[in-house]
């Protein structure tokens, strides 16, 4: 008798084991989207787009999404450690907002554990092959979209252009690169290259000015360009790529400000200047939308952001679903750039 009892606990006991088994493995997985802060600007509201997608995803029942925001890359390798610590690397996967290249070392604990991510703007390349899909913008069309708007207006090759960098990273490089290759013909905007008769020489490329690092920072931008206007024979530079709004932005509070002699804001306004932003910030896109600047906007021949929304992240993390979902997920997923200005800005959100 103590043998069948002892016989009935034991089954009893493997028919609960199975069960659960079977229980975690039609369990969904587990998603955790890791981004930079909630904080503010462009890298702060990817946070925001992440949560949205989250909510979506986990609303629909199969997966389970969760965003996990981090203030510096020590702390996001951290985050991915405590994760796969966890030990349930059967039953999740991630999307990953790298913060900067040191997280490299934690996404290759990822790919060691065999648990799918997708990479989401900041490509590492020594693991971009280990990736579901690498999600980024095109930097390079964002120099492509402002050359291409310029030559719209009438940019002759030779005209003095300025550009306003963001850092000294691969970003600013593509950016670089992206205007030049469009004015040479060597890359194309929209499906369309430059004329022939407009093409820029080697010689024309010469008349382009580069600020260096503005860091991204709109009080950067603005101080430099008080003291770019500081010389008054720049006031007749009609051209101004800005690598991104927060720049753009930073060029207008200078014009609106009183750092830049009256006289030489008159003629650089009097010269019908035209600027190029990128991003899709909800204070540059109100001086597109006529609500903001109005006034100083009415002087420009021209103003236009290109797109790269932070909205973007919201593709990653449908990357990652349809890969769980047994779909085909392209694993260079760029997503091509559209120009916004005035005519079209309602058509695009901001943040």
């Amino acid at each position: 008798m103590k043998m069948k009892k002892a016989m009935a606990v034991l089954m009893t006991s493997a028919m609960v084991l199975s069960l659960g088994c079977a229980a975690q493995a039609d369990e969904g997985k587990h998603i955790y989207v890791l981004t930079a802060s909630e904080d503010h600007g462009w890298t702060g509201s990817v946070a925001t787009f992440a949560k949205e997608k989250a909510q979506e995803v986990t609303d629909e029942g199969t997966y389970e999404a969760e965003v996990i925001t981090a203030a510096s890359a020590s702390d996001q390798i951290t985050q991915i450690e405590d994760i796969l610590a966890q030990g349930n690397t059967d039953n999740i996967a991630f999307v990953v907002m790298p913060l900067d290249d040191t997280v490299q070392s934690a996404i290759q604990q990822i790919v060691d554990a065999g648990v799918p991510y997708v990479a989401f703007d900041r490509i590492i390349d020594a693991v971009a092959d280990t990736a579901v899909s690498n999600v980024k913008g095109d930097n390079s069309g964002i120099g492509a979209g402002s050359a291409a708007y310029f030559v719209s207006l009438g940019m002759q090759p030779g005209d003095k252009v300025y550009v306003y960098e963001g850092d000294t990273s691969s970003v600013t490089t593509l950016r670089d690169n992206g205007f030049v290759d469009y004015l040479t013909g060597a890359a194309e905007f929209d499906g369309q290259t430059i004329a022939d008769d407009a093409k820029w020489s080697e010689d024309d490329l010469a008349s382009i000015t580069y600020s260096g690092a503005m860091n991204w920072s709109r009080s950067d931008t603005k101080t430099s360009f008080e003291s770019l206007m500081g010389d008054a024979s720049n006031a007749e530079i009609k051209w101004f790529y800005a690598e991104d709004d927060e720049l753009a932005m930073g060029i207008l509070e200078a014009l609106n400000g009183g750092g830049i002699d009256d006289s030489v804001k008159e003629t650089f306004l009097g010269n019908a200047p035209a600027m190029t932003g990128c991003g899709g910030l909800d204070e540059y896109y109100e001086v597109l939308r006529g609500n903001s600047y109005a006034d100083l906007a009415a002087s420009f021949s021209g103003l236009c952001s290109v797109t790269y929304s932070p909205a973007m992240i919201q593709t990653a993390i449908q990357d990652m679903v349809d890969y769980l979902n047994g779909e085909e997920v392209e694993q260079d997923h760029v997503i091509a750039c559209e120009n916004v200005t005035a005519d079209n800005v309602d058509e695009y959100p901001s943040f």
